[in-house]
């Protein structure tokens, strides 16, 4: 079994406010894609890759940037909600945690403090189940824990 450390005592209900999907004043959000997720996402919406994303370098394992619309929100952000939730990208299925590896083949979840639904009170209790779940996604995606290691 994989060392987790993740957050302890938070909640999270998402009330679909678009703070991940877009700029707000005090940041501007970069919506980053493997490679294999923006392939599957241009066969899905029937585009080219370049209609929807940007090449990035220096992002490893993330090759692609997502493109915005109107309000420097994500061009598939639409009526308060993602039109490709189901292959919505790891940083997408994250937020509003990060994910990152630590010595000794560890990983360790953070929660970012900008989220309003991300909270000690209401309903929801995360527990280590859904981050694990989230960490066998990902590296999923990405190969091996060793890649992903690697690449941050």
């Amino acid at each position: 079994m994989r060392k987790l450390e993740c957050p302890k005592n938070l909640r999270f209900s998402c009330n679909r406010c678009g703070i991940c999907c877009g700029n707000t004043s005090e940041k501007t959000r970069h919506v980053l894609m493997l490679n294999v997720e923006a392939e599957r996402l241009a066969q899905f919406v029937g585009k080219k890759i370049c209609d929807f994303a940007e090449k990035v370098e220096g992002k490893a394992p993330y090759v692609y940037e997502m493109r915005k619309g109107g309000e420097g929100k994500c061009i598939f952000y639409a009526d308060n909600q993602c039109s490709i939730y189901k292959l919505r990208p790891l940083v997408c299925r994250f937020y509003p945690f990060e994910l990152t590896p630590s010595e000794g083949k560890k990983f360790k979840f953070t929660a970012t403090c900008e989220c309003p639904c991300v909270s000690s009170a209401g309903e929801d209790m995360l527990n280590e189940v859904f981050f694990r779940r989230l960490l066998r996604f990902a590296l999923k995606e990405l190969g091996s824990a060793a890649e992903f290691a690697q690449s941050c």
